[in-house]
């Protein structure tokens, strides 16, 4: 059976291959939140180099490209640090 933040981490590593992937479920800070039910709360660090000679605003479309499907149905939030390889 896979998790969330399985399925969170597999859809970010096909699309971006990261060579840093963190991955934190934060849902339990916003129990009783409105929406939280229906999914999860998240925040993500990565590093790719596809990220390479992109403005911030540009990484983060890229990560919600990649987990776009997801947040129909597991992630009520998403906070990203998108980094650049070091």
């Amino acid at each position: 059976m896979t998790t969330r933040i399985d399925r969170l981490r597999t859809c970010l590593q096909a699309a971006l291959q990261p060579e840093l992937l963190e991955v934190r479920d934060d849902s339990a800070l916003h129990a009783g939140h409105a929406g939280a039910g229906s999914g999860g709360h998240f925040h993500v660090t990565l590093s790719s180099t596809q990220f390479v000679g992109l403005p911030p605003l540009r990484r983060h479309q890229l990560v919600y490209q990649a987990v776009a499907h997801l947040m129909q149905t597991d992630i009520h939030a998403l906070s990203i640090d998108a980094r650049l390889p070091s």
